[in-house]
């Protein structure tokens, strides 16, 4: 091949991965289903603190992308489970985390996503014990990560047995096999702050970082934390 030739393959290679990358930060910035911002300062009680319940699942099971993995979170008025993943918070408040895991997991490609970070006191409690770092490498790994990146937090999920009979169709209730973590941290000044999963899991996609990783209500959200 001669050289302008050499160059000009190189050249749109270069313009193929500047397009997957814009095409990449579009997605995240779109939402991916109908949803609006689920406002926890309705129900907030100055000085308190603020309880978030929500969920992952391996399967949404319905919608435009029925396959795609998932976060839901539970409404706190109305007790259902919704797939929006903009949150109203109240600054500078305590928020207490529950998340239940229900897909399945595998060893993380950065083991510095095991670690917890930015967490009240630096843990968190995985099926009721404690833990500051979650070896992804033994047990079942590590099937998502929450975490929010402009605030210093990272909590892994770790997750089910690869031989457990996971899910199938969003929400996910108890019977079905799960993970219990839990953690508290604090918001700080009012503004928006972007949080994901950082495990790579859109199964099908380039290194597994695009669909429902790159999508917002599916791995993906802001917090719009407010005064």
């Amino acid at each position: 091949m001669s050289m302008r030739g050499r160059l000009a393959t190189v050249l749109g290679l270069f313009l193929v991965a500047v397009g997957l990358i814009v095409w990449s930060v579009a997605a995240f910035l779109t939402p991916g289903t109908p949803g609006g911002v689920m406002d926890f300062t309705k129900t907030h009680a100055p000085g308190q603190a603020v309880n978030i319940t929500a969920q992952t699942v391996g399967s949404i099971g319905f919608g435009a992308h029925p396959t795609w993995v998932s976060y839901l979170v539970k409404d706190p008025t109305t007790g259902k489970w919704v797939q929006d993943t903009t949150w109203k918070l109240p600054a500078n408040t305590t928020i207490n985390m529950t998340i239940y895991n229900y897909d399945s997991g595998s060893p993380l490609r950065n083991q510095q996503f095991g670690q917890v970070l930015g967490t009240t006191n630096g843990k968190a409690t995985l099926d009721g014990t404690s833990f500051s770092y979650y070896n992804s490498n033994t047990g079942d790994g590590v099937g998502h990560t929450f975490a929010v990146p402009s605030m210093g937090l990272y909590v892994p999920l770790a997750g089910n047995s690869a031989n457990a009979t996971l899910c199938g169709v969003a929400p996910c209730h108890f019977n079905s096999p799960h993970r219990t973590i839990k953690f508290s941290f604090r918001t700080g000044a009012a503004g928006s702050y972007p949080w994901q999963c950082f495990v790579p899991c859109g199964l099908g996609y380039l290194y597994g970082n695009g669909g429902p990783m790159s999508t917002q209500n599916y791995m993906g959200g802001f917090l719009e934390v407010v005064r």
